[in-house]
């Protein structure tokens, strides 16, 4: 039972990293290239290390906790370095396939009323 576990969590942790790397690739802009690793590979890394807790867990007859903090470092540090690369990209007008938000929108305001596109 626990090789048909740690299989499956293999599986999975090597189809979201081969998905995240994949989107690496073929995505056209800076904001998909930054979405695809940070979601996909997170996921597919975190699976691989949790599978990893499991058999040295089971192998010594005691909690893995080297795997669990590295799980926790990975979960808590890629969405932080995601958000600050996206927010230099729009502070540097990075072009992308979407438009990017209005200025007072970067600067930290509120935008209030409607633009030509009706959009708030």
């Amino acid at each position: 039972m626990l090789d048909l576990l740690l299989s499956i969590l293999i599986l999975i942790g090597a189809t979201f990293t081969l998905i995240g790397s994949l989107g690496l690739i073929r995505l056209r802009d800076f904001y998909s290239r930054l979405h695809a690793p940070t979601k996909a590979t997170t996921l597919g890394v975190g699976s691989l290390l949790i599978a990893s807790a499991v058999f040295f867990s089971h192998q010594d007859e005691g909690l893995s906790l080297h795997e669990v903090l590295v799980t926790l470092f990975l979960f808590i540090t890629a969405p932080v370095s995601a958000h600050l690369m996206a927010k230099a990209a729009l502070h540097l007008r990075l072009t992308s396939r979407a438009e990017l938000p209005d200025d007072r929108l970067l600067d930290g305001g509120e935008c209030s009323e409607k633009d030509e596109a009706g959009r708030t």
